[in-house]
Parts: C-alpha cells; sequence; structure tokens
C-alpha cells in the first residue's frame, strides 16, 4: 500500500486513483495466500477462477 505523509509527520493511505478517496487497499503474500499447492480457487460474481505460481514464479489468473 503507498501511503502519504501529511504535515503532521502520520501516514495516511493514498488516494484511490480513480475515487479520489483515500481508502486502504489489502496486501497479501502470494506464498502465504496460496499456500504449499501454490494455488488457490477465487470466487467472483459467480465464476471460479484459477490463481497460481508457475515454475518460473509467476502468477497466472485464469478463468
Amino acid at each position: 500500500m503507498t501511503k502519504q505523509i501529511d504535515r503532521t509527520g502520520e501516514a495516511k493511505p493514498s488516494p484511490d486513483s480513480k475515487t479520489g478517496s483515500a481508502s486502504p487497499r489489502s496486501e497479501f503474500d502470494a506464498r502465504e495466500l496460496l499456500g504449499p499447492r501454490q494455488e488457490a480457487i477465487i470466487l467472483h460474481a459467480g465464476e471460479r477462477y484459477r490463481l497460481r505460481i508457475t515454475a518460473n514464479n509467476k502468477l497466472i489468473l485464469t478463468k
């Protein structure tokens, strides 16, 4: 997550580029998220997607 420092020295979330509002974003470590199998099924809008780490250490999301 990108943070901005205000005049008091406190870190604040950067504004969202689409809305201009400051909203914190979730951040995950892929290896912790995917676990030892290095893949996970993600459900979105009634569809199933597979997120996996390849042998070349790349993230691939497939429907």
